[in-house]
């Protein structure tokens, strides 16, 4: 038997060439070739079981390994080759078999390997699937040149491999494993320029010294402890419900044509994901990447590299189809070829979010039509260079961040180029470090455009400072009139606060939460006691905008005015909020408390509020009283009023203003003054579909004076969780709200999303 080569690929004749010459020349690698003389008949050879027991029988052509169902067995073989036209059969039902080579010769696959459970191969002096080689399983195939204890593969479970062999691991042929997953493992070198395909599970390519091998049913089960410098390349065809091809410190090849792809298809319980990883080496794609859930929809593609390579900027260069594609890298400057690859990914409806840990400059343009979203986020300053545009047609995003961390470095948005939204109907969003700046250099807007309701967006195009600690929010107070969003949730615990804004000079700016949360704001760190308001925001002006925020484990109270969680007297507009936590009045001065505001004078729309309400005059689970407008939202706090002149509704205390589309949940306690289900007086006007829960709330009248709500509009617990019982209601896909499996009551989309 002819002993396989390793030698430099420049080294071999082409005939006898696995990989183009150019790309294993360029990435330097050592591989395996097959010479023709070689094209005989082997079989595994000198097999012994070393732990668990079964048999092994063979014939002239084939070689049979049978076990008990279900049960883990070790081989021990002095050779593991399989000829052309040969088999090899595992018959070990749902169980697996660890076959190691001890002996000196690579394992060369040219026949057929199959098998009804699982089969590793470890073979520290490498492996070939042959052009015509076959491995077919019905559970996990795990091909790999490092090693892993006895005892550990006995146990089942998490594997830790590990060696010192610089062989490679290459697929020329067929692998697939119908129930389970393919990995393919080595110190140096892996290969796949054949077929791999695992539907049911992940197919896993990965390069290091040491490789952690787990049990997930739901993401990768491979990851890199101890780089090696190694090399994954992939020039074939990879289908699986999810792929991983990993380098750590080495490089990553995705090199896929026309007809050679990379694609998760995803199933039950694997979303459509592809990782392509090379924590502190390169990534070089060409070709087109693929990942889809199983019934066709989202997908994502993860990129992590030191470096980024994307070939040629030629419309045959490379593209990402999914819903999500992430980039993670240390710098990225974005030259044709990079710019290129965005921009054919975006075209074909990806989303792309691109994270460097040093700053982001675009040199090239990027261009796209549709509803595709991207993201540039830098660590410190984001770049949009001379001459280059971003532009969207159709309904796609732009967003654009310095200070992605949210440490305060000072970091900048700077527009030397054009940002073109005159054709989109989607927005741009451009975040920059308070102590930073924004350069916004040419904008187009769309002269048509308009604000989706209740969006709380005022602006198709919007510069925001980013509030990244409390340091930060209290400076809000020093521009009321400013725009800003949070970096990141914050945990206001300990450090003294007063509200932003009162009546002489409200809140009159925007303030975007971004879907992060504040916490912890209590009366011992929010000082109010210069303003008859309590909350996040005393007072939020006619003109001022807070939207997509959260103030979480919370106390707020002792005011002399309204007192809420997020504002004790909002004129202005709230949009996309909540507030957890408790409201409340130790003392006896007529105030009035909400969950979420202690009185509305402006708009609240899709909003919520969880927290407690325990206050001496008026109360309500979301708004103590309200003269303006509140719809698409709902209180679960209990209402808990105080003295004889307490009085509480499990939404509302007062309305003189106009209520649509909103229910109650919360437990309404009874005060002196009386307590109600949905609102204690209703002077205003409560559109027929609104709701309280009869049993939660503990209260059988919806309104106590004034105009009334139905009684049956008391819904039980029942058919709180059945979405035809809220008339008007939209819970289509695209609807305002969800009712998720196993909920008592419905909840707003948004909530679902984020």
């Amino acid at each position: 038997m002819a002993r396989l080569l390793s030698l430099k690929l420049a080294t071999v004749p082409a005939r006898l060439r696995p990989l183009p010459l150019a790309l294993c020349v360029s990435a330097g690698l050592s591989v395996l070739y097959i010479p023709v003389a070689y094209a005989a008949g082997p079989l595994p050879n000198g097999g012994q079981f070393v732990a668990g027991s079964g048999t092994i029988s063979s014939s002239a052509n084939a070689v049979t390994i049978t076990q008990a169902g279900g049960s883990r067995t070790v081989i021990d073989w002095n050779s593991f080759s399989i000829g052309n036209g040969n088999k090899v059969k595992f018959d070990n039902g749902n169980g697996a078999t660890l076959n190691r080579v001890t002996g000196g010769n690579q394992s060369v696959i040219l026949g057929t390997l199959s098998a009804t459970g699982s089969v590793y191969l470890i073979n520290p002096q490498g492996i070939l699937v042959g052009q015509n080689g076959v491995i077919s399983t019905g559970g996990r195939f795990v091909g790999s040149t490092l090693d892993t204890t006895n005892a550990a593969f006995m146990q089942g479970g998490t594997l830790t491999l590990s060696g010192t062999s610089n062989a490679s691991v290459i697929n020329l042929g067929k692998i697939a494993s119908s129930g389970g997953d393919v990995f393919l493992i080595a110190r140096s070198d892996v290969t796949n320029q054949g077929t791999i395909s695992a539907p049911e599970g992940t197919a896993e390519l990965a390069a290091g010294a040491q490789v952690l091998l787990q049990d997930s049913s739901t993401g990768k089960q491979t990851f890199v402890q101890t780089g090696s410098g190694g090399t994954v390349i992939n020039s074939g065809t990879v289908r699986a419900a999810q792929v991983n091809l990993e380098a750590a410190d080495g490089n990553v090849y995705a090199l896929a044509g026309n007809h050679s792809v990379i694609r998760a298809t995803g199933t039950a319980t694997r979303d459509g994901h592809v990782w392509l990883v090379a924590e502190t080496g390169t990534v070089r794609q060409t070709g087109t990447v693929r990942a889809a859930n199983a019934d066709g929809t989202g997908g994502t593609v993860d990129t992590t590299a030191q470096t980024l390579s994307f070939g040629n900027a030629d419309s045959s260069s490379p593209a990402v189809v999914a819903a999500q594609w992430n980039v993670t890298t240390p710098a990225f400057t974005a030259g044709d070829a990079a710019a290129g690859a965005l921009s054919r990914s975006l075209n074909k409806g990806t989303s792309v979010n691109v994270g460097s840990a040093g700053d982001i400059t675009m040199n090239s343009d990027i261009r796209w039509q549709g509803p595709a979203s991207l993201t540039l986020a830098a660590y410190r300053t984001l770049t949009i260079g001379q001459n280059t545009t971003v532009k969207n047609k159709g309904s796609g995003n732009l967003t654009l961040r310095s200070d992605a961390s949210a440490i305060d470095n000072g970091g900048s948005v700077i527009n030397r180029g054009v940002i073109d939204w005159s054709g989109s109907t989607g927005i741009v969003s451009a975040l920059y470090d308070m102590n930073g700046s924004f350069t916004p250099g040419t904008l187009r807007s769309n002269t048509a455009w308009k604000a989706p309701q209740y969006s709380g967006l005022l602006t198709q195009i919007t510069a925001y400072k980013l509030v990244n600690s409390m340091a930060d929010l209290q400076n809000v107070s020093l521009d009321l009139a400013g725009i800003y969003a949070l970096g990141k949730d914050i945990d206001a615990g300990g450090v003294a606060s007063a509200p932003i804004g009162n009546h002489n000079t409200p809140f009159t700016g925007q303030f975007d939460g971004m879907w992060h949360t504040i916490a912890n704001l209590s009366p011992q760190v929010m000082d109010f006691s210069t303003d008859l308001n309590a909350g996040l925001f005393g007072v939020i002006g006619p003109a001022g905008v807070v939207r997509d925020v959260g103030v979480v484990t919370s106390k707020v109270g002792i005011s002399y005015g309204g007192s809420g969680l997020l504002a004790g007297d909002n004129q202005g507009t709230i949009v996309n909020s909540y507030t957890t936590g408790s409201v409340f009045d130790p003392s006896q001065d007529g105030n009035t408390f909400g969950g979420l505001a202690g009185k509305n004078e402006g708009l609240i729309a899709r909003s919520w509020s969880g927290a407690s309400v325990s206050g001496d005059s008026i109360n309500g689970g979301l708004v103590g009283y309200n003269t303006g407008t509140i719809t698409q939202s709902y209180a679960t706090g209990d209402v808990t009023p105080q003295y004889s002149t307490g009085s509480g509704g499990g939404f509302v205390g007062f309305n003189e203003g106009t209520i649509s589309q909103s229910f109650a949940t919360g437990k309404v306690g009874f005060g002196s003054q009386g307590s109600a289900g949905f609102a204690f007086v209703n002077n205003g006007t409560i559109a027929p579909d609104s709701y309280w829960n009869t049993e939660t709330t503990t209260q059988t009248q919806g309104v106590r004076a004034g105009t009334q709500l139905p009684a049956s509009n008391g819904l039980t617990t029942a058919q709180m969780s059945t979405e035809a019982s809220f008339v008007s209601y939209d819970f289509s896909p695209t609807g305002v709200w969800a009712l998720p499996a196993g909920a008592t009551h419905p909840v707003l989309r948004w909530q679902v999303a984020n």
